[in-house]
């Protein structure tokens, strides 16, 4: 009984933050710069070269406010990244970037579709330089994010719950960027679970 009322919670409290997540505000507008990247997130299997198995997650980070979104790559094959993530990175920065913002990126192909869409679109070249010279754009911000999210997942490696994962460090950041206590805005969030009622 008792850890069907903790999994009861467990899930109310994934439901809620997710829902919470994916109706919270957009990031950026005018005068504000975005940063974009994608990252892997997952374990080594150092027996076998260095491929990575784990979950790749595309996010922003709004500079300034501190703002962040992160959401789950299924597929990032090479048939994918020339057609597929085209799009789907569309849908994601139209759901997540608000109009009038000024987006960082590094020079990956699928980004060339931001200006197109709108948005001023800034690229670094990695292979290059960290910063560029001339525009002065950098991904600094997003990459110093990806370490804290990595770091917060450490124990998490369930690559079905990386939803919920993400929308809990989301939900966290948002807090910390409002100086609100995150149990407080939960409860301030009104609900219960089905146990509790």
């Amino acid at each position: 009984m008792v850890s069907l009322v903790l999994l009861d919670w467990r899930q109310f409290i994934n439901e809620t933050i997710l829902n919470y997540i994916e109706n919270s505000e957009k990031v950026g507008g005018d005068g504000a710069v975005v940063e974009i990247d994608e990252s892997k997130f997952g374990k080594r299997k150092y027996n076998r070269g260095h491929s990575v198995e784990g979950q790749w997650v595309f996010g922003g980070v709004e500079r300034g406010s501190g703002k962040v979104f992160l959401v789950t790559v299924h597929d990032r094959s090479q048939e994918t990244l020339l057609s597929v993530i085209k799009e789907w990175i569309k849908s994601v920065i139209k759901e997540w970037i608000k109009p009038g913002t000024t987006v960082h990126s590094d020079c990956w192909k699928s980004y060339d579709c931001l200006t197109d869409e709108g948005f001023e679109h800034l690229k670094v070249n990695h292979s290059l330089t960290f910063v560029d010279p001339d525009s002065g754009c950098h991904t600094n911000t997003i990459e110093s994010t990806w370490r804290h999210v990595k770091a917060s997942l450490t124990t998490y490696n369930r690559k079905a719950d990386y939803k919920f994962y993400l929308a809990m460090y989301m939900f966290r950041k948002s807090c910390l960027a409002a100086n609100v206590d995150c149990f407080n805005k939960f409860i301030e969030m009104g609900f219960l679970p089905q146990s509790a009622r």
